[in-house]
Order: structure tokens, then C-alpha cells, then sequence
């Protein structure tokens, strides 16, 4: 039997950097593309009790553990108090909003037909609001992922994360802002998903305006309402105890915008995650936009807990090729994923979690100086070993 030559549409970045998936016929797309389809409907038909109890156990322990944390800040002037607190509160606000939060307002839980659980009417412990939040991510960064000019998650429009996006001066201090933006992170997604920075350059119709204008209104209200619960409320009711509690709210605030960071930045910022053309999804099939998806997107390898303190977001190529499955599988469908990116050629970008951070970092920095120098700093970070990538061995499906 012979290889199917079927010529697919390739479209180059303007570097002209290889296309990772050149090798793949039409045929073998299409292939691809109704073998994952498969897939995810193998997980949907298999649904049922133990699913239903994994989220709402995982939402008792959440809800247990924030109540249980507040009530131990009360007595924050003591000092083992306030360290259970805010150790407690911060790992509560981190489950909140990874594997609950984040996961119900992908729609993962809608199958249960819970009112209490369901992505129209969840709200999370976040300055964005969920309507807003969904509108940005699920619609736009899930459709476009990784697509320059398409895909605001690439850098936040504050970055430079591509060798493909000219160079200003501005980006020498994007390590600065990649840090700050980390400490601040929830209120840097809710200025990404207002797209602050389009409407404050005057960018837009009279109809995008007024519809920043009421997200904008919706944001600062919500904002307020997270303020008034961890910075007055909360610290009021603690008595002597005020600014301690304060204090504690706000520590557990900024780890849990450390972590949240770091986690997103580890699906899409690691050496190995491939970004594309504007150009390059016109017509895009089905299988297309898997393959997007798939090499566009990279996991992280570590314990249970690592990966529901994460939201299952470890799992991001998983995630981003089947959004909507309940994310305690995602851990089952990675060897199988694994095995499928050997198949066809594909690389399957993993790591673990300090040698991702560490990855995309590098990224971070090497992109914010002008290319000459990139390339030097591109060189050193690679010759230190911390990009971790599986690259699998190109088997024509005709070869199986």
C-alpha cells in the first residue's frame, strides 16, 4: 500500500518556520480529526454516577475548607492561627476557581442538569465577572488558540511571545510586566477580557463602546463585591483581629494569582508550543483545528493533587481538544492522546512543573530583546535542558 499525497493548504508564519504538521495529508487529518471525535464521545456516553459525585465532593471539600479557614482567621493575631488560615484560605481559593470555577463554566458539568452547578448561572471568586470571563475565553481563546492576532491570551497584549511579532522597545520590560501581571492576575483577566488596551487606544465601533462600557460597569461591581467580602467584611468580623485577617486575605489573594499564572502560562507560553498564522484557519476543518489545538498547547507531569490544584489544566492539550469533558478524565485520555500524537507525528510538549515555568519563562525573556539577542538568549536556555519534548516518530497511517 502506498502513503495518501493528498496536498493539504499550508500557510506559513512570515518567519517561515516549518509547518510541525506539513507531513500529515488531508487524508490523514480527516483521519485525526474523526478518531478524536471518536474519542470524546466515548467519554460522553460514559458519564454517570461517579462523575456527578467527584464535582460535588469536590465542591463540599472546597467550601468546607474556605469556611473552616475563615473561621481559624478570626483569631489571626496568633500566629499558627493566621499561617492554618491563610494556608487553608489560599488553597481554597485555588480549587475555587482551577477545577471548579474555571471547569463548571466550560459547560463540563451541564450534562448533571444541576441548578446548582451549571456554567449558565455559576459565579466564581474572581474579579471577572463569569459572563464576561466566558465570553473572552471560551468563545475567543478556545476558537483561536494560539493564533496571532486572534488569540488575546497570547502575551495579554502586553507581550511579545512570538519571534513572528515585531520588536519595539516597549518589550524589554515585559519580564517586569509578566511578573506584576502575575501578582495581579485576576484583575489583569478581567482588564484582558474588557480588551482595556483596545478601547483605551480608541479602537472599536460605537456599538463595541457601549457594550466596554457596560462590561466595565459589571467588572468594577464585582470587583467591589470581592473587596468588601475580604477586605471589610471578613477582617470586621475577626474584631482585634482586623488588619491580620486583612493581611491573610490578601497573601491568599496573591498566591492564588501566583499559581493560577503559572499554570496558564505552562499550556501555551513553554518552548515547544507552536503558534500560527491569521491566515492559516481560513477554511480550517475539523481535524485542522484539533491539530491547532494539540501542538498548540502543553501539559505538565505531577502528582493527583498537583493536577486538581491545577484545575486538570496539566492536562492542557486534553483540555483544549475536548473543553467540555469533565476534567477528572482528562488524566485518563493523556496516555491515549500520547499514543495518537506518536501515531501521526505529532510532538506531545510536556514537563514537569518547574521545568515548564522555567520554560516559559525563558520564553518570556528571550522575547523581550530585539532578535539578534534573542537568538543568542534562545540558544543558552535551550543548551540548559529545560525544555522537556516528546518528539514522536512520523508513521504514515497506511504503516499501522
Amino acid at each position: 500500500m502506498t502513503t495518501a499525497t493528498t496536498e493539504r493548504r499550508i500557510v506559513l508564519k512570515p518567519s517561515g518556520k516549518p509547518d510541525p504538521t506539513a507531513h500529515l495529508s488531508a487524508e490523514q487529518v480527516e483521519a485525526l480529526g474523526l478518531e478524536l471525535d471518536a474519542l470524546r464521545q466515548e467519554v460522553l456516553d460514559s458519564r454517570g454516577s461517579a462523575d456527578a459525585a467527584y464535582i460535588r465532593k469536590m465542591i463540599k471539600v472546597q467550601r468546607s475548607l474556605e469556611l473552616s479557614s475563615r473561621l481559624v482567621l478570626l483569631f489571626s493575631l496568633f500566629p499558627p492561627a493566621w499561617v492554618a488560615g491563610t494556608l487553608g484560605l489560599s488553597v481554597a481559593k485555588i480549587i475555587e476557581n482551577m477545577e471548579i470555577g474555571h471547569n463548571v463554566m466550560h459547560g463540563q458539568w451541564d450534562w448533571m442538569r444541576d441548578p446548582q452547578i451549571n456554567s449558565s448561572d455559576w459565579e466564581w471568586d474572581h474579579a471577572s465577572p463569569a459572563d464576561l470571563w466566558k465570553r473572552s475565553h471560551n468563545e475567543t481563546h478556545h476558537t483561536y488558540t494560539n493564533v496571532l492576532g486572534r488569540d488575546n491570551d497570547l502575551g495579554y497584549g502586553i507581550m511579545r511571545v512570538d519571534e513572528d511579532q515585531r520588536w519595539v522597545p516597549m518589550y524589554l520590560g515585559q519580564p517586569l510586566w509578566n511578573f506584576v501581571n502575575a501578582c495581579f492576575f485576576q484583575y489583569g483577566i478581567a482588564a484582558y477580557d474588557l480588551e482595556l488596551g483596545k478601547h483605551l487606544a480608541g479602537r472599536g465601533t460605537d456599538e463595541d463602546r457601549e457594550q466596554f462600557r457596560r462590561d466595565a460597569r459589571a467588572v468594577l461591581a464585582k470587583i467591589g463585591r470581592q473587596a468588601r467580602k475580604d477586605y471589610l467584611v471578613h477582617p470586621a468580623l475577626s474584631g482585634p483581629s482586623f488588619f491580620t485577617t486583612l493581611a491573610a486575605n490578601a497573601t491568599a489573594n496573591l498566591v492564588r494569582n501566583l499559581w493560577s499564572h503559572a499554570v496558564i502560562m505552562c499550556g501555551h507560553f513553554p518552548a515547544g508550543v507552536e503558534t500560527f498564522a491569521r491566515e492559516s484557519i481560513e477554511g480550517e476543518t475539523r481535524g485542522e483545528w484539533y491539530l491547532r489545538q494539540m501542538i498548540g498547547s502543553a501539559n505538565i507531569e505531577g502528582s493527583p493533587a498537583m493536577h486538581v490544584m491545577t484545575g486538570n489544566l496539566s492536562h492542557q492539550i486534553e483540555h483544549h481538544c475536548f473543553p467540555d469533558l469533565p476534567s477528572n478524565r482528562y488524566g485518563q485520555l493523556a496516555p491515549r492522546m500520547r499514543e495518537i500524537c506518536r501515531r501521526y507525528g505529532l510532538s506531545y510538549t510536556t514537563g514537569s512543573l518547574p521545568r515548564q515555568v522555567a520554560s516559559a519563562w525563558g520564553q518570556v525573556v528571550a522575547l523581550s530583546l530585539p532578535d539578534a539577542a534573542r537568538a543568542a538568549t534562545t540558544r543558552m536556555i535551550r543548551s540548559t535542558g529545560i525544555v522537556s519534548r516528546y518528539r514522536n516518530r512520523k508513521v504514515s497511517l497506511v504503516e499501522r
